[in-house]
């Protein structure tokens, strides 16, 4: 099943929270508090996107995090590989993308475009989108089987 980890829910809970108030400093325990999310796990999320240039940390005494950039210049899938790293649908869209089925494989030329789909999807859609969005509860939408988390409902 390919799903966002807690991480990246949380790093996008966080982002769509800056972005919805432009220029704000923000501290890891309000954002924590906000959405109910734990802070040690949040604080090494924020870490990892003022890391690759996405936050910006601010010292003192109404420190915190604000956006390194305007929400629109950040995508989801910036976020997503700031996080956890490269975004893989299978084993065959890695660097070692060989298998045991490679020769006979009927299904790795139609995954790799849902692959690609999937990229191009995330590089497009912005945090700027996410803050834009309503807050939607994703239970709520028909078809919707395996629901994310409550956090990431507050955040959509």
């Amino acid at each position: 099943m390919l799903k966002l980890t807690k991480k990246a829910d949380y790093g996008l809970i966080a982002l769509r929270h800056l972005a919805s108030i432009p220029g704000a400093t923000v501290s890891t325990k309000d954002i924590a508090d906000t959405y109910h999310l734990p802070v040690p796990l949040l604080a090494k999320v924020l870490q990892k996107l003022t890391r690759a240039k996405i936050l910006q940390s601010v010292a003192g005494t109404h420190g915190g995090y604000k956006l390194a950039r305007p929400a629109l210049r950040i995508t989801a899938l910036e976020v997503v590989r700031a996080i956890d790293g490269p975004v893989i649908l299978t084993h065959c869209f890695t660097e070692h993308g060989t298998c045991d089925q490679s020769d006979n494989c009927t299904v790795r030329e139609p995954l790799r475009k849902v692959h690609e789909a999937i990229l191009e999807l995330l590089d497009r859609f912005t945090i700027s989108d996410l803050a834009e969005s309503p807050a939607v509860r994703l239970t709520q939408l028909p078809g919707v089987l395996n629901p994310r988390p409550a956090q990431l409902h507050q955040a959509l």
